[in-house]
């Protein structure tokens, strides 16, 4: 809800490609726009993110904010006439940042991995940042793999079936992907709210690739890349993944508990350490993987 078209404009380009599929409450957002009483001609820095319980808040000055209750699922801020105009600030840091935390706080999961399928097997990419979730997915659906996300998944809450959604109709990965992939030379470099500048690719843009919003997951795989490393696929200790894969929920929402109880049910699937130096390797011992079965 806002006083400012270009707002609503912002949000259909980060949203209006999603159908609705889930019968959940709506969360809200609420933005008001207004002028700039100094009439500064620059756009703030990136906000600043702090959180107290169920509380969290994205502040770039004092004309420029967004609280979101994790609870509840409401979030209310102000901007200025000049943020509102510039697409790609606002969505960014002030849309998607305050949408993506209630979500992940209210509704879903969220998980550090990427997720794809191989022959009708879902699989959860994981590792830290730098691990080559994104490039592995990447090159996989280049492959032939079906394509659901790259760096963030989310675990639908209360269901039976581990059912994973995730932007499935844009890649993104470091401007160092550059150097894996000669198509993405020339590509722009889109900032990011959180973390490194990123090359994004939209998926209708590259022919032959399949994508699905949601996937059910099968096997979870984290990656081991190293210049040395033989390609193996080995058992990887439940109680690593557990402790990995529970940074993730907020400890003091509403839904915490749940969150926690998702990813439980989670680790009842395989779990595996993919080690391998180069992505056609790794490509071809996922898809060996999916032929057995996991």
């Amino acid at each position: 809800m806002t006083n400012f078209p270009e707002v609503l404009a912002a949000s259909a380009k980060s949203w209006n490609v999603f159908q609705h599929r889930f019968d959940m409450a709506p969360l809200q957002l609420k933005l008001s726009v207004t002028s700039n009483p100094n009439k500064v001609s620059t756009l703030p820095e990136a906000p600043l993110c702090r959180a107290q319980d169920h509380l969290l808040t994205h502040i770039a000055d004092q004309y420029n904010f967004v609280s979101c209750d994790l609870n509840t699922g409401l979030a209310f801020g102000w901007i200025t006439e000049q943020t509102a105009q510039s697409s790609l600030y606002l969505r960014y840091h002030i849309l998607e940042a305050a949408a993506l935390s209630m979500l992940a706080a209210c509704r879903v999961t969220a998980l550090h991995a990427a997720c794809v399928s191989i022959n009708g097997s879902g699989m959860l990419l994981c590792g830290d940042s730098g691990a080559g979730k994104s490039s592995l997915a990447f090159a996989g659906a280049k492959s032939g793999w079906t394509f659901t996300s790259d760096d963030a998944s989310y675990l639908l809450q209360n269901r039976t079936h581990n059912v994973v959604v995730g932007n499935c109709y844009q890649f993104r990965l470091r401007d160092s992907g550059a150097q894996l992939f000669p198509e993405l030379h020339g590509r722009p470099i889109t900032p990011r709210a959180i973390g490194k500048p990123s090359i994004e690719i939209p998926a209708q843009e590259l022919s032959g690739i399949t994508t699905a919003e949601s996937t059910t997951v099968k096997a979870i795989i984290f990656l081991n890349r190293s210049p040395t490393a033989k390609p193996e696929l080995l058992p990887f200790p439940k109680e690593s993944a557990r402790s990995w894969l529970h940074q993730g929920p907020f400890p003091h929402t509403a839904s915490n508990r749940q969150q926690l109880a998702a990813i439980d049910g989670l680790l009842k699937l395989p779990v595996y350490e993919l080690r391998y130096t180069r992505l056609e390797h790794a490509i071809d011992r996922l898809n060996q993987l999916a032929q057995i079965g996991t």
